[in-house]
């Protein structure tokens, strides 16, 4: 799968921008500020019908705009295949493909395989469990319809499960019936969610083990493990032994939407104990191990965006990363860097058509 051309009109700081783009690799060098980040999420915004940095679509827009259009060309399977993500302030976002629009977003999702690297996904290791969720479901969601129609489906059943706690206590009453009904539901799409993302983890680790030791050298030792309430109890038992506190609380709490990732770094929490070096190597080999996954359950490449990538690794690891992606059958690469000799001298060693795009202030 391979992104011909992007068009950008009124996308964060650019009015009007065009490229055609290299089969293999591209990059884009230039000052902070310029809008490199920028066009990267743009072919982000074509995969998922939103930004990975700034999820408020208004703010996606160009100050001086009301609107702004996103236009990118693929060939995919040896058709050409158009999708354009338009939005307009106060209106909902629209998702084309080949003039006919998506009616649910969803369906749209794994059609345009990708993976980012970014030093945004520092997220991961200092936020809270819901963006390791995000980042669990957005792996398994590209390849598979059933699983993103679940969770879907049992957000929506949280709110309102939510909302019954809420009105509970509001008017001093309680309905284990109407309750039941709700507490069914979790279970229904719950249960398929944790078999799913356990049996996701035990695919998915031995790669992100084999990603770290190639990039670190094999150094120290990581790991990646899965924790839910589930694993303890059935479902149904940990929502019976929660009622009292739910009700208090007035919000479900267990359930998986309270599961998590625990990423560790000899046999410590990488969060307190991993140096800069440590943590993005981390981060990285979880990337490059989500693109394995997705390639082997989709059978394409994704499309691979690294957004200033060589900002706090040192030049060995830089090394071991360029010497993997070189040994990838890795697709269409799209690179960030503020230093064009830098970018270059690196791109060269994979012996792949480049291109190479200089960006200044004028957008």
């Amino acid at each position: 799968m391979i992104l011909k051309s992007l068009s950008l009109i009124n996308y964060k700081n650019f009015t009007s921008k065009a490229f055609e783009f290299d089969a293999k690799i591209n990059c884009f060098v230039g000052n902070n500020g310029v809008g490199k980040t920028n066009i990267l999420d743009a072919i982000y915004h074509l995969s998922f019908g939103k930004s990975y940095f700034n999820p408020v679509t208004s703010q996606n827009i160009n100050h001086d705009a009301d609107f702004f259009v996103i236009d990118g060309v693929y060939n995919k399977s040896d058709r050409e295949e158009k999708v354009v993500v338009s939005a307009k302030k106060g209106q909902k976002k629209v998702i084309k493909r080949n003039a006919k629009v998506y009616e649910r977003f969803a369906d749209h999702i794994g059609f345009l395989p990708l993976v980012i690297i970014s030093p945004a996904d520092r997220d991961l290791i200092t936020e809270g469990s819901d963006t390791r969720r995000k980042f669990i479901d957005g792996v398994i969601s590209q390849s598979d319809k059933k699983y993103l129609s679940n969770l879907l489906s049992y957000t929506k059943v949280i709110s309102q499960r939510n909302a019954l706690l809420k009105y509970f206590l509001a008017n001093n009453t309680f309905d284990q019936d109407t309750l039941n009904v709700y507490n069914d539901q979790l279970i229904t799409y719950g249960n398929p969610i944790f078999e799913k993302r356990a049996a996701f983890l035990t695919q998915f680790e031995p790669i992100f083990q084999e990603q770290y030791a190639a990039i670190s050298g094999g150094t120290e030792k990581v790991s990646l493990t899965y924790q839910s309430t589930l694993h303890d109890m059935p479902f149904e038992h940990a929502l019976t032994n929660a009622l009292q506190k739910d009700r208090m609380l007035q919000y479900t709490s267990v359930g998986i939407h309270k599961d998590d990732l625990v990423f560790e770094i000899d046999g410590h929490p990488i969060k307190k104990f991993g140096s800069q070096g440590q943590q993005k190597t981390y981060l990285i080999a979880l990337k490059l191990a989500q693109f394995d996954f997705i390639k082997k359950e989709s059978g394409v490449s994704p499309i691979l965006l690294l957004d200033d990538i060589f900002d706090k690794l040192d030049e060995n690891r830089v090394t071991h990363i360029i010497q993997l992606v070189n040994t990838h059958n890795f697709g269409q690469l799209f690179i960030s860097d503020t230093h064009p000799e830098r970018t270059e001298e690196v791109v060269k060693k994979i012996h792949q058509t480049y291109e190479l795009f200089h960006l200044n202030n004028q957008a």
